[in-house]
Order: C-alpha cells, then sequence, then structure tokens
C-alpha cells in the first residue's frame, strides 16, 4: 500500500522538526532518566524540558501515527512552542515547522 499525502507530509514534518532540533542544539544524546517518563502534565511540563518533550515523546509519537496511518484530529505543539521559545533566538524556523504541522490537521 501507498502511503497516504498526510502520512508523508506528517513524516517529513517529523524528520525537517528533528533535522532542525539537531542543528540548533536541541537534540539530547542522553537517555532521559527513567522518572522523567512518569509526567502527568501536557507535554510533560512536569518532568522535562520542551524540547526533551519533543524529541523522546512527540516525535516517536508521530513516527507510530505515520506507521499505523492513526493521527489525532488536530496539534497544538506550534502553540505550545511560541510559548516555550520565546525569546531564544535560533528557534524561529523549529516554531515555524511545529505551527506548520499544527496546520496539517486543522
Amino acid at each position: 500500500m501507498h502511503p497516504t499525502r498526510l502520512q508523508q507530509n506528517v513524516a517529513r514534518y517529523a524528520d525537517d522538526i528533528e533535522a532542525e532540533m539537531r542543528r540548533i542544539g536541541f537534540w539530547q544524546s542522553e537517555p532521559l532518566r527513567p522518572e522523567q517518563l512518569e509526567f502527568t502534565q501536557a507535554f510533560a511540563m512536569d518532568t522535562m524540558t520542551y524540547a526533551q518533550w519533543l524529541q523522546f515523546i512527540f516525535l516517536p509519537r508521530v513516527r507510530e501515527a505515520v506507521a499505523s496511518n492513526q493521527f489525532p484530529s488536530s496539534s497544538s505543539v506550534g502553540t505550545q512552542a511560541v510559548r516555550e521559545f520565546d525569546g531564544a533566538p535560533d528557534a524561529g524556523r523549529l516554531v515555524t515547522l511545529l505551527s506548520e504541522f499544527d496546520g496539517l490537521f486543522e
């Protein structure tokens, strides 16, 4: 079976988001500590940074969604990125990519 247009677009954005995170130094080489995965708040704000959440929770879930062709009805990662990366001089393109990602589900 051929991937749908949405699967292709979502996969491309996941790759672009990862590449941009690596480029600007937001990618973490060490794994999370086990207790960091025991979050209870949205975007895991109680146990990790937003960049960590993007890397360790969001991107793996996006790739699972692409593989299963099961997508959410909406996304707000770009909205959160605007809040989280306000004042981060290198994060402009990442915020744009995440906002465009949200637009795939409007």
